[in-house]
């Protein structure tokens, strides 16, 4: 049994001398139950994905090892829509979830459930519509351009930077141009992706032992230096927030369409912290998500030169050589299924963790009150039973003549149901936009490839920051 990551195979390599073929990207190889608790709880990184056992990726529902409350992955299709749609109102979110984001988030839009989120989906709706990518595609544009001058410096001085922090930073700066009509500082860039990052990295919810051994419903205590990440990120939030409260501004943006909204129960408006934390997700689950994403694409596109000279031969045919536009969007189809792949293969979202409020059943199979029911993208992905070479990137496997290979709602980076991601075609759009932009102008090369492994908490990204060049293609 290894862990060793796997950049590419022998197969691969030998097909890849006559083009580009598909290969096997980092992943943490699946070990039996029992080992799997050993290595979760020597490593003590909270990395939720060397917890999850081999009998995962073949079972259509069944217990995740032994655990005081039970934890049950499910897998199946229609299983997993029951239990993210819940018609019944029986799977809210996992106490685990709430407890972890509510220093950072409040009781906002993405933990709340029943009455206040259906009050807070109502009032927030008006301003997702803001979001529609034609409008939007003008901020894109923007970030990209600013981004080039940056890159274009890189180039030329030649020194590694991260690839992490250089995508958060990125999607960033191009969801507050969406949200709030203004550039993000440099400073306050890092200040949000090192602060998120300690909060995920050290957020109680990923602590193996209290999710093996603590009871349904209790609250572990947060460390304080997570909670003083979330109040870094909420005064950041907070000071862009401030800049559409002063008397006088005036701003057609979401933030305003936020600030606007009011609820059918008396005409009541969100308070400043209301604000905060509602607008606190749109900025994070706008860039956070998107900047894990391109992170993996832009890895894996590094140590591909076959696949971007294709994907270059795309931009050029489709644009004629001149900018890349809004309409030519749609028509960089491999651009596009690059991102899909990626999203299949290292869904942003690693888990979409459940409680089931009472004892019932799934498709048969019993659940207790309080048990854990865990619907694990990463894991659906890269099931057994509903994918070819599951573990391969392979891009061209999204084609219109390969679409039969594909099960139905066995593939759900953004969710599935009434709380499916509102900036699905948001982040679709904006992530095509950046890697046919950016490996349009520059060769990116990984300092050190081979050392690459990926780790779930929150979400789903490198162990270890990826250092990386970029050079004028």
């Amino acid at each position: 049994m290894t862990d060793a990551p796997m950049i590419e195979d022998a197969p691969a390599r030998r097909a890849g001398e006559a083009g580009w073929a598909p290969f096997i990207p980092p992943y943490t190889p699946p070990w039996p139950a029992l080992p799997s608790l050993v290595r979760a709880m020597l490593r003590g990184d909270g990395d939720l994905l060397s917890l999850l056992p081999a009998e995962a990726y073949r079972m259509k529902i069944g217990p995740l090892g032994y655990s005081r409350r039970s934890i049950v992955v499910v897998n199946e299709p229609a299983m997993v829509r029951e239990v993210l749609s819940d018609p019944a109102g029986i799977f809210p979110k996992s106490d685990l979830m709430v407890h972890a984001l509510e220093p950072l988030i409040g009781d906002s839009i993405f933990v709340s459930s029943g009455a206040t989120w259906k009050r807070q989906r109502e009032m927030i709706d008006p301003a997702l519509s803001m979001m529609r990518v034609n409008r939007a595609f003008p901020a894109m544009q923007a970030g990209s351009e600013q981004a080039e001058a940056e890159y274009d410096a890189r180039a030329r001085d030649g020194q590694a930077f991260s690839l992490d922090l250089a995508m958060s930073h990125l999607t960033a700066d191009i969801i507050c141009r969406t949200v709030f009509t203004t550039t993000l500082q440099t400073r306050t860039a890092h200040d949000v992706f090192d602060a998120f990052t300690d909060f995920e990295r050290s957020v109680a919810q990923v602590e193996i032992r209290r999710l093996i051994w603590d009871k349904a419903w209790t609250r572990a205590p947060q460390k304080p230096h997570v909670l003083d990440a979330c109040r870094i990120i909420r005064r950041h939030l907070g000071e862009l927030l401030d800049t559409h409260l002063a008397a006088g501004a005036s701003f057609d943006d979401i933030a305003q369409q936020v600030i606007e909204a009011r609820d059918d129960l008396g005409g009541k408006a969100f308070t400043r912290e209301e604000l905060i934390d509602q607008l606190g997700v749109l900025f994070l689950a706008g860039h956070e998500t998107s900047a894990s994403a391109l992170t993996w694409a832009f890895a894996i596109l590094a140590t591909q030169p076959a696949l971007v000279a294709r994907l270059r031969a795309e931009v050029e045919e489709v644009t004629g050589g001149g900018p890349i536009e809004f309409q030519h969007i749609k028509r960089l189809t491999l651009t596009r299924n690059i991102f899909r792949e990626t999203l299949r293969l290292y869904p942003p979202i690693t888990f979409l963790p459940r409680i089931a409020n009472e004892a019932t059943s799934l498709g048969g199979y019993r659940l207790k009150k309080g048990a854990l029911v865990m619907v694990a993208p990463w894991v659906l992905h890269r099931h057994l039973l509903y994918w070819k070479d599951p573990n391969r990137f392979d891009p061209d496997r999204f084609l219109p003549e390969r679409e039969a290979e594909i099960t139905s709602g066995a593939y759900i980076p953004f969710g599935i149901g009434p709380r499916i991601c509102a900036g699905a075609a948001f982040a679709t759009i904006e992530a095509t936009l950046l890697i046919a932009r950016l490996f349009r102008r520059y060769d990116w090369r990984l300092d050190a490839p081979d050392s690459i492994r990926p780790a779930a908490r929150l979400t789903t990204r490198p162990v270890e920051q990826v250092m990386c060049r970029v050079s004028l293609a």
